[in-house]
């Protein structure tokens, strides 16, 4: 079964996610703030993907996003974002794909089903 670390502040987007990847039947990993110890997590939990809330500017989530990229480079990294120029932005900052906020069900598997064919590799 393929595991996804999902990180979003905002709680209710956080349960729909958690709930849209749990009926996919994913193993879901759902945090609503970065821990402290993010890497060690990451060491525990192998995740086969990692969402994370790229809010406003964005600065934390490309912090961590740069973080996890260094340690994991072939680790998918997925921006959620409700900015409208993050199709634009991206990649600049170490992201494997994004996904706009509001998501659409359909393209969020999408998405997320391209990305573990490519670890299948």
């Amino acid at each position: 079964m393929e595991k996804i670390i999902v990180q979003d502040a905002d709680r209710d987007v956080l349960e729909v996610l958690e709930t849209a990847l749990l009926l996919e039947g994913f193993i879901v990993y759902a945090m609503p703030e970065f821990e402290e110890n993010f890497l060690e997590f990451i060491d525990k939990a192998r995740p086969h993907v990692v969402m994370l809330d790229y809010r406003v500017d964005g600065k934390e989530c490309i912090r961590i996003c740069k973080e996890i990229k260094s340690k994991y480079p072939h680790l998918p990294v997925v921006a959620l974002s409700c900015n409208s120029n993050i199709h634009e932005v991206y990649s600049r900052y170490g992201f494997d794909d994004y996904i706009r906020k509001p998501f659409d069900l359909d393209l969020l598997y999408r998405v997320l089903r391209t990305h573990l064919k490519k670890e299948d590799l």
